[in-house]
C-alpha cells in the first residue's frame, strides 16, 4: 500500500481538531431488514468527508438518519454536542436536483429557510447576508431572476447559498451535481471546494463517483453492504487546495485505483 493512501479506520484526527459531527455505533433496521450496523464516523471542524458504495450499501439511508429525517434504531448520533433526534437549523442539505420554488426569484429562493422558520420579517433582515452568498457563488447578478431563467450550474449556486443561509454547522450533500454535465460538474466542484475553503465548513458528500470524491474529501468512508458498514477509511493525502490537474497526475490515480478496487473486490465478492 502507498503512503498516498493511509489506511486506519481509528484515526480521530490532529489532536487540535474539533469534532463537530459523531456517530457511534449507530445501526438501522427495517422490520428484520438491518440497513446499517455498527457505524462509527467523526467530522472535524473544516474536514470534507465523502462516502461512496454500490448500491443499496445504505448511503442514502446514513445521509437521512445524519440530517435527522430518519431515527437511528441504535447508536449515539450528535452534532455540535446535541444529539439528532430530527431536522435542525444548524444541518445545512443539498440534493441532486436544485427543488427552487418557480414562483419565487433567487434571492426568495436562498431566504426561504429564514422565512419559513422566522418569519418574513427575519427574511428581510437577512436579505444582505444572502446577497453576499449570492455573489460568493459568482451569480449576484441574478438575485431578481426566476428558476426557470437560470442554468442548471446557476441554479445548484442557488441551493449552495440557500444551504449556507443558515450558518448550519454541517453541510450534508447528496450527490448534489449528479444531473449537471461534466464540465459544468468539474466546475461545480472546485467551486464547493472553494467555498468550504472560504468558511472553514465542515461538509460530507454521499456520491458514486471515486474521482469526484477524491478531487473534493480529506477522508473517503468505503461502505459495504449486507447490512451496511464502513469497510475502510482512507485519508487522502493531497494539498490544498485541489485543482482538475491533479486528476491525471500518479498519486490521484493510485488513490482512485485503491478505491476502485475495493469497491471491486465487494462487487465480486473477494
Amino acid at each position: 500500500m502507498s503512503q498516498a493512501v493511509k489506511m486506519d479506520s481509528r484515526r480521530e484526527g490532529p489532536a487540535v481538531a474539533r469534532p463537530v459531527y459523531q456517530i457511534e455505533r449507530m445501526s438501522k433496521s427495517f422490520g428484520a431488514f438491518r440497513a446499517l450496523r455498527d457505524v462509527n464516523l467523526t467530522l472535524n471542524k473544516g474536514e470534507f468527508g465523502a462516502v461512496i458504495g454500490s448500491s443499496g450499501c445504505g448511503k442514502s439511508t446514513l445521509l437521512k438518519i445524519m440530517a435527522g429525517l430518519m431515527p437511528p434504531s441504535s447508536g449515539r448520533v450528535v452534532l455540535a454536542g446535541k444529539p439528532v433526534l430530527g431536522p435542525r437549523r444548524d444541518i445545512g442539505m443539498m440534493f441532486q436536483q436544485a427543488t427552487l420554488l418557480p414562483w419565487k426569484t433567487t434571492l426568495e429562493n436562498v431566504l426561504l429557510p429564514i422565512e419559513i422558520r422566522d418569519g418574513k420579517a427575519a427574511a428581510r433582515d437577512a436579505a444582505g447576508r444572502a446577497r453576499d452568498l449570492l455573489e460568493l457563488v459568482g451569480i449576484g447578478r441574478a438575485e431578481k431572476v426566476y428558476p426557470g431563467e437560470l442554468s442548471g450550474g446557476m441554479a445548484q449556486r442557488a441551493s449552495i447559498c440557500r444551504m449556507l443561509i443558515s450558518e448550519p454547522e454541517v453541510l450534508l450533500l447528496d450527490e448534489p451535481f449528479s444531473a449537471l454535465d461534466e464540465l459544468t460538474r468539474d466546475f461545480m466542484n472546485m467551486e464547493l471546494q472553494r467555498i468550504c475553503l472560504e468558511r472553514h465548513a465542515t461538509a460530507f458528500l454521499v456520491t458514486h463517483s471515486i474521482p469526484e470524491a477524491v478531487i473534493l474529501a480529506d477522508r473517503i468512508y468505503i461502505m459495504q453492504a449486507n447490512p451496511g458498514h464502513v469497510a475502510e477509511i482512507v485519508d487522502i493525502d493531497l494539498p490544498r487546495p485541489r485543482n482538475l490537474d491533479m486528476i491525471n497526475t500518479p498519486k490521484f490515480g493510485e488513490i482512485v485505483h485503491y478505491i476502485r478496487e475495493k469497491l471491486g473486490q465487494e462487487a465480486f465478492g473477494t
